[in-house]
């Protein structure tokens, strides 16, 4: 096993369309689709699509953490659950085919007990073999202190494990401040760390820098949305320009960057290429429904498309 994921936020992602979204009226749904969903299991589904071994870490509670288990069971992707108390999220998306806009709602989670959340670090901490990779990625959910990521971090760093970090200003923060392998904002988090407009190509690579120099992180994947996304190192920095393809759903596409790039690194690729397989992933998660994700005949397609260049 050289991957494991953290989903300290799973959800189940419901989806479905309407004709037209509007008040009062009772609205005609049309099929309705369900996939497991957290930030870190999104990662796992991707890698598991690339043929890699991995294991998700997540709590799970009720009738809905149940369900959760037996779609990322379905997905063939390994589950290690923490039981909690509360019942397991859900979320919906909904396409309105008038529009061809999408509607995400973002329900509450369940607030964990300091025993849940540290049985989620016991939970990796047990694992008989070092994983390569410990990826984190998803929302805090009420009860679990920022501190959290420290504490995560910590315990990479004593296993000798690459920790990877995806989440807002108070997860990563906390996570750089005992320093991790790499973080994967998008530019809307980066300017919030940062606390600064950062405009150009220039403020990403320096404002990256900044933080590599302080030796909070190794990697620094900055995703830019159809723009493509900059990978910067102590050493080496690179831009690569997102693929234009036809816009079916944005849903997944930061976490089928992430799980792409995380496969790469660990099957041996450089970080250029790993950059190069993460934009492809990121592009080919647009040409899937609701909340699919890649699919790894179309990231092999996109491949070739993505130009990567030195910056």
């Amino acid at each position: 096993m050289s991957i494991l994921t953290l989903t300290l936020n799973p959800t189940i992602d419901v989806s479905t369309s309407v004709e037209r979204v509007e008040p009062v009226h009772k609205l005609r749904c049309g099929p309705i689709r369900r996939d497991p969903g957290g930030g870190g299991i999104n990662v796992a589904r991707v890698v598991r699509r690339f043929g890699s071994d991995v294991t998700a870490v997540y709590p799970a509670g009720g009738l809905m953490g149940a369900l959760l288990r037996k779609l990322v069971d379905a997905e063939a992707v390994q589950s290690r659950t923490v039981p909690i108390a509360a019942e397991t999220r859900e979320d919906f998306t909904v396409f309105e085919e008038q529009s061809k806009e999408q509607y995400r709602f973002v329900l509450p989670g369940p607030t964990l007990s300091e025993q849940e959340w540290r049985s989620c670090l016991q939970a990796i901490s047990s694992f008989d073999d070092r994983p390569e990779y410990i990826v984190a990625s998803g929302s805090l959910p009420l009860g679990v202190p920022p501190d959290f990521f420290k504490l995560l971090a910590e315990m990479a760093k004593a296993k000798s494990t690459k920790l990877v970090v995806d989440g807002t200003k108070p997860v990563l923060q906390a996570a750089l401040k005992q320093g991790v392998h790499l973080i994967k904002p998008n530019l809307r988090e980066m300017r919030d760390l940062m606390d600064a407009p950062l405009t150009s190509k220039a403020d990403w690579v320096e404002a990256s820098r900044r933080l590599i120099a302080a030796g909070g992180v190794e990697l620094v994947a900055l995703t830019l949305a159809e723009h493509g996304a900059l990978l910067v190192t102590r050493e080496a920095a690179w831009f690569a320009e997102g693929v234009r393809v036809p816009l079916v759903s944005a849903v997944g596409a930061g976490d089928s960057f992430l799980g792409a790039m995380v496969w790469a690194l660990s099957s041996g690729h450089g970080a250029q290429e790993a950059l190069r397989h993460g934009v492809a992933a990121g592009s080919a998660a647009l040409l899937t429904p609701a909340t699919e994700l890649c699919l790894r005949e179309d990231v092999t397609r996109l491949l070739a498309e993505v130009k990567v260049s030195s910056l």
